[in-house]
């Protein structure tokens, strides 16, 4: 049996204003890095250890993996970042209220954006500031990775499952025990694949801030299990 442990970061400063947050990079909120630590503090007392880990490139993933590391004096492990890993692209939506956006499009809109499988939200134009091409952090990307605008299932499909069966499965299999610390959709997307959960049945799965969710897999990576840690 393996166990894997998935972490979607703590509260961020757009989580606690309520704003469509995506690929800007936006920092934890103060009680984002207390649910860090937390969460450290929790897996260090339920006995878990870690030979590797994975994050995205985002600050409140990394600083989320980082805090909860040193609550277990982890952080010597190898750690692997990856833009694959990223949230969902919410496109001209990022930076937005979702209140304010639900009143200006409707709430059906942007629920379906929101927690919708295939639904993408309207795309960001080239030239907007907020597009990833103005960041040097995505200067590797080629034009068709580069996100506008995704849905769950393109964002699933793209990036976040070939990154999981090329680069975290062989980990998985050599029995490392590892760590993914990302994002909520990065990890819904995981989920639904895992779970073969459905398209509508996702649209009402949630994985809270700060909470460390443990898949308990057979030898062929099928889920046996799953639970959080409190």
């Amino acid at each position: 049996m393996h166990k894997l442990v998935l972490l979607r970061h703590g509260e961020s400063e757009w989580n606690k204003q309520n704003r469509f947050t995506g690929w800007q990079d936006v920092d934890l909120s103060p009680k984002g890095v207390l649910q860090a630590k937390q969460a450290g503090d929790i897996l260090s007392k339920a006995g878990y250890s870690f030979d590797l880990s994975f994050t995205s490139y985002l600050k409140r993933a990394i600083k989320t993996l980082h805090i909860s590391l040193e609550e277990m004096d982890l952080l010597w492990i190898p750690e692997i970042k990856a833009w694959e890993l990223n949230e969902r692209h919410y496109g001209a939506l990022e930076g937005l209220n979702k209140e304010e956006t639900a009143k200006n499009y409707s709430e059906e809109k942007v629920f379906a954006w929101r927690r919708g499988f295939k639904s993408a939200p309207p795309q960001l134009d080239k030239d907007d500031k907020r597009c990833v091409t103005f960041d040097p952090k995505y200067g590797a990307l080629t034009a068709p990775q580069i996100p506008y605008g995704e849905s769950l299932e393109a964002m699933m499909n793209k990036r976040v499952l070939p990154f999981w069966k090329d680069f975290i499965v062989p980990q998985i299999i050599e029995g490392r025990k590892i760590i993914i610390a990302a994002h909520g959709n990065t990890l819904r997307g995981l989920v639904k694949y895992l779970d073969n959960i459905s398209d509508s049945d996702i649209e009402h799965f949630d994985i809270p801030t700060g909470a460390p969710l443990v898949y308990e897999l057979d030898s062929g990576l099928h889920p046996i299990k799953h639970y959080y840690l409190e």
